[in-house]
């Protein structure tokens, strides 16, 4: 039978005479053949990270991120079709996945700078953050398309801001 994905859609074919995956727009599925679809529309995700400069004052960085498949990549749609479209983009695995993969990095980064430094060099922070965020999204054929840091907040307790 014919398929045809809309337009922020892609066709993921396995099976007969298929040796890995295809990843068409539109195709025959043939007998034998399986195929499932994958939206490539991208979704916001929004965190509060908490993390610890050097001087070891925590601190909260409130975030959000567009995150979805890179458009005009296939390398980018077979990682994506592989490792995230089995899982629906706004399930609980794969907002954990982009969490767990922006929090580390934060605090990461967070760890080897002070107060001062995170405070005065926002803006290179924030853009060191989402250049190793994306370092570690293209593993899973993921694409930062938009990325807000908000004014860096105290944790309840501590009066550093």
């Amino acid at each position: 039978m014919y398929r045809v994905a809309s337009a922020s859609e892609y066709l993921v074919i396995t099976g007969y005479k298929i040796d890995d995956i295809k990843i068409a727009k539109k195709a025959w599925v043939l007998p034998g053949q399986s195929y499932s679809i994958f939206d490539i529309s991208p979704v916001n995700y929004t965190f509060e990270v908490q993390a610890m400069s050097a001087e070891k004052l925590p601190f909260i960085l409130p975030a959000v991120f567009t995150i979805g498949p890179r458009s005009d990549d296939m390398d980018s749609h077979h990682k994506y079709a592989k490792l995230i479209s089995p899982h629906d983009k706004l399930s609980h695995h794969v907002n954990e996945l982009v969490k767990g993969i922006i929090e580390g990095e934060t605090r990461v980064l967070a760890a080897s700078m002070t107060m001062e430094e995170i405070f005065k060099g926002t803006k290179e922070f924030k853009q060191e953050v989402f250049e190793k965020v994306q370092l570690e999204l293209n593993q899973f054929g993921l694409w930062i398309y938009n990325a807000n840091v908000k004014q860096l907040v105290d944790v309840p307790g501590h009066e550093y801001f």
